[in-house]
């Protein structure tokens, strides 16, 4: 399981964002990101709000509640989002496939 902590960093670093632009975001201080990733502190409810708003997530993400990130198809035809859907389940499929004959 990852922990919060984890996750945040990861996050932050597929943004290409630094703790400081993170903190600017979210309307905290360095050392509190500093803090958040290394789990030494958990952020407040509000926190996380604003953090799951910042890397386009869910708070059940954040939280380990949900394994996937939600896909943003705004934009997309339905005809491309079901595209993109169905490529996602064909890929999942062969990843568990490939876990499964690695075992």
């Amino acid at each position: 399981m990852i922990l919060i902590g984890e996750k945040l960093r990861r996050l932050r670093q597929e943004n290409g964002l630094r703790q400081e632009q993170v903190a600017r975001l979210v309307g905290a201080d360095r050392s509190s990101i500093s803090a958040w990733e290394n789990d030494t502190r958990q952020p407040s409810y509000q926190a996380l709000v604003r953090l799951a708003e910042v890397y386009n997530v869910s708070t059940d993400f954040l939280l380990g509640r949900t394994g996937g990130r939600p896909l943003d198809l705004s934009g997309l035809t339905t005809a491309e989002a079901t595209m993109i859907s169905e490529l996602v389940a064909s890929m999942t499929a062969k990843n568990k496939k490939l876990e499964e004959f690695a075992r």
